[in-house]
């Protein structure tokens, strides 16, 4: 019988600054952007985005997520009619709010 050692826990990456997310980290978020196509229906791709507590704790990872969103090219993959509609007044492509 062949044993193994099998990983349990990978810690990821922040997408904006590179830090480790620890286990410990319980501000830390990930957040999955689904893709849809001309006709606005989801296709089953998925861009994924990770951030850390530090940066959530300093009020950045708005900036963060617009940065990365425009250097993945998310933004673009709007329909024109729907992409003037969902630009906020602030210049984000995303529109953050209190939780329902």
């Amino acid at each position: 019988m062949d044993s193994k050692n099998v990983e349990l826990y990978t810690p990821r990456k922040c997408s904006a600054t590179n830090r480790l997310i620890t286990a410990k980290d319980h501000a830390s978020v990930q957040i999955n952007i689904g893709h849809v196509n001309a006709e606005g229906i989801y296709n089953g791709e998925q861009t994924i985005f990770a951030f850390c507590g530090f940066l959530r704790n300093n009020g950045q990872s708005d900036a963060a997520l617009n940065r990365l969103a425009q250097q993945k090219e998310l933004e673009s993959a709007l329909p024109p009619e729907s992409a003037s509609a969902s630009i906020s007044e602030s210049g984000s492509i995303f529109k953050f709010g209190p939780p329902c």
